[in-house]
């Protein structure tokens, strides 16, 4: 089996899912992989004028009746049974939905929300399962408006930085993109000792220092450790913002950025993870 052959898909039956479906599909076509629609009831949401009327036992079980009806019909045409296998869970959606993609999942796959979400990424689910998934995570764009590109064109790039982390996430990229036969390219940024100077961008390999030949160096020692052969971005500025301009300048279809093996304030739990993930112009799948 390859790197991705199970994909998780959490639905809430929202615009966000319906737009995020092409993207699922178009990934489990080209990974050869099975998808399983996954839908988290909570029962923290029931009404309180029902709760008045009725013990709560009685409303959570109508409430899941009700769940399981839309989730055997959601989909059904992109997604149809028995192929694509669909689970209804209870309980917090982000704890649910990383504890079930422990179960033999090799990606989760989530919109990110066009509203709080990108305004307010650390209150989101998909913030949380970012947090405490131990696999892949692949989260949309602004979900109510995307749409996918043709199968034609496909170039993913990979954001790394040169720290201990660096290797297992060029490795990662280098497997799933040789898999998915998708063009890989590395960006890297370097952090400018002046904000206010305009993001420079080595496109055409046009602009040369010091700090610039090592990372090359460094990059090229860590393309021969995995076997990789891509062709490398510099870019110098606020590291963010830098990386989202080679992104938005590559005309991509998707970025690949490093997570760390670890969740909390300390791992996973990065300004900058996040940060890439709520703006980039492309879907994200962290690593």
């Amino acid at each position: 089996m390859g790197l991705i052959g199970n994909i998780l898909f959490p639905v809430s039956f929202s615009p966000s899912c319906v737009a995020m479906a092409p993207y699922v599909k178009r990934a489990a076509d080209i990974f050869g992989a099975r998808v399983t629609l996954l839908h988290v009831f909570n029962p923290i949401t029931l009404s309180g004028v029902e709760l008045l009327v009725r013990t709560p036992a009685e409303v959570a079980e109508e409430h899941l009746e009700i769940a399981r009806e839309k989730l055997d019909h959601f989909l059904r045409a992109v997604f149809p049974a028995p192929e694509n296998r669909r689970i209804l869970a209870d309980g917090d959606p982000a704890t649910q939905i990383a504890q079930t993609a422990r179960d033999g999942f090799d990606l989760i796959a989530i919109p990110s929300h066009a509203g709080n979400f990108r305004r307010m990424l650390l209150g989101s689910t998909a913030a949380k399962v970012l947090d405490a998934a131990d696999c892949p995570v692949a989260t949309s764009t602004h979900s109510a408006t995307i749409a996918p590109r043709p199968l034609e064109h496909r170039e993913w790039l990979c954001s790394i930085g040169l720290g201990e982390d660096s290797e297992r996430v060029l490795r990662f990229a280098h497997r799933v993109t040789s898999e998915a036969r998708v063009n890989l390219r590395i960006i890297h940024a370097i952090p400018s000792a002046d904000r206010a100077l305009p993001i420079q961008l080595d496109l055409e390999d046009q602009i040369q220092s010091e700090e610039r030949r090592l990372a090359r160096e460094r990059i090229e020692d860590l393309q021969r450790k995995v076997g990789s052969h891509a062709s490398v971005c510099i870019a110098v500025g606020p590291i963010k913002e830098a990386l989202l301009e080679a992104v938005r300048q590559s005309d991509a279809d998707a970025l690949l950025i490093g997570r760390s093996p670890q969740p909390g304030p300390q791992g996973r739990l990065r300004d900058l993870t996040y940060a890439v993930v709520r703006d980039s112009p492309v879907p994200v799948m962290s690593v």
